[in-house]
């Protein structure tokens, strides 16, 4: 039987990752994301709850073109306008969810 250590984000529950590198970034950048969202929401009270996560994830993922765009390079946004939106997970609070176990591999006959 082998063994294999998966990674999972404290914040990000159903997501598991195989290296604990890459899990460290996803729970930063949701951690980020979760900040952000405060922040517009103080900002534009009339935005809904889902707008201001959807924007704060978006803006999260995209934090070095708006890292550059606020250090006075404000046509780095140019890149975000150029390439197709993609969906943004909304990651909701859920119950820790444990890793599957991957299926027994059939046994050869004898």
């Amino acid at each position: 039987m082998a063994v294999e250590v998966v990674y999972r984000s404290s914040r990000d529950l159903e997501r598991l990752f195989m290296d604990k590198a890459e899990a460290d970034r996803h729970d930063k950048m949701l951690e980020l994301a979760e900040l952000l969202a405060e922040v517009l929401q103080k900002a534009v009270p009339s935005l809904t709850e889902q707008q201001v996560e959807e924007a704060g994830i978006y803006m999260a993922k995209n934090r070095d073109v708006f890292a550059k765009a606020f250090k006075s390079q404000p046509d780095a946004l140019s890149e975000l306008l150029n390439v197709p939106a993609e969906p943004i997970e909304v990651i909701e609070p859920t119950e820790p969810a444990e890793p599957t176990k991957p299926a027994k591999a059939a046994k050869p006959a004898k």
